[in-house]
């Protein structure tokens, strides 16, 4: 499996996505900072305790969910973390054996697989709630939108998909501020992730989103998000 990356963050800031490669899985996490955190324990604070803990528990046989919610249920009981009023992250993982590939995405970080045709495998339920002004109160609750926090039921709230690898050709697992350049603003198709230099795609979209810096033609809470993406060719 050949493995590219690429991440960096909004200027002006530390990023607080991560991506963690494994010799048989790619992590990819989106830091959220809590609004009432400890000074030490912001959005990439959590993303790297989470990509920690998911290195020592991924293997070859369990399901995504479980290791998930071991790993979220491991920081839990390490750090104290209280449900709702902790960081948390979106998750993405991508896991392969010689005969399959695995996949699980909670919240809004997706993952594409291409072969005859793409499988696009994406959370909506936070974006389908945007429009409300309190969507934090829905967070990690039925009807709302699921994330990995301090709740480790979450995680068997993500979606997961599995295809056989000799369908595959290549994989793409993006954070939302990456894959907004394809669903938000329209720069890019699937396909096209396929063979651009992933630094390209990131530049790219930093130069849309200065174009727009007024939010006019993109309605959005902020200017530019942190970027990360990994993309695996089988």
């Amino acid at each position: 499996m050949k493995i590219e990356t690429a991440e960096q963050g909004a200027p002006g800031r530390v990023t607080e996505d991560r991506i963690r490669v494994l010799p048989n899985a790619v992590v990819v996490l989106d830091g959220v900072t809590s609004r009432t955190r400890p000074p030490d324990r912001n959005g990439g604070w959590y993303a790297t305790q989470l990509a920690d803990q998911l290195s020592r528990l991924i293997n070859d046989t369990d399901p995504l969910k479980d290791l998930l919610a071991r790993a979220i249920a491991s920081l839990v009981t390490e750090h104290g973390l209280v449900p709702g009023d902790s960081p948390s992250a979106t998750a993405a993982i991508v896991r392969w054996s010689e005969t399959t590939i695995d996949a699980l995405v909670l919240c809004d970080t997706p993952v594409v697989a291409f072969g005859q045709t793409a499988h696009v495998l994406e959370d909506t339920r936070l974006e389908d709630l945007r429009p409300d002004p309190e969507i934090l109160r829905w967070k990690n609750k039925p009807g709302g939108y699921w994330v990995a926090e301090a709740e480790p039921a979450a995680a068997h709230q993500a979606l997961t998909a599995s295809w056989p690898r000799e369908e595959i050709r290549q994989v793409i697992v993006a954070t939302d501020g990456v894959s907004c350049g394809v669903s938000d603003y329209g720069l890019f198709s699937w396909e096209d992730l396929k063979q651009l230099p992933l630094g390209e795609v990131l530049d790219r979209i930093r130069e849309a989103e200065r174009g727009d810096s007024e939010h006019k033609r993109w309605p959005r809470y902020k200017t530019h998000d942190d970027q990360a993406i990994a993309r695996l060719t089988t």
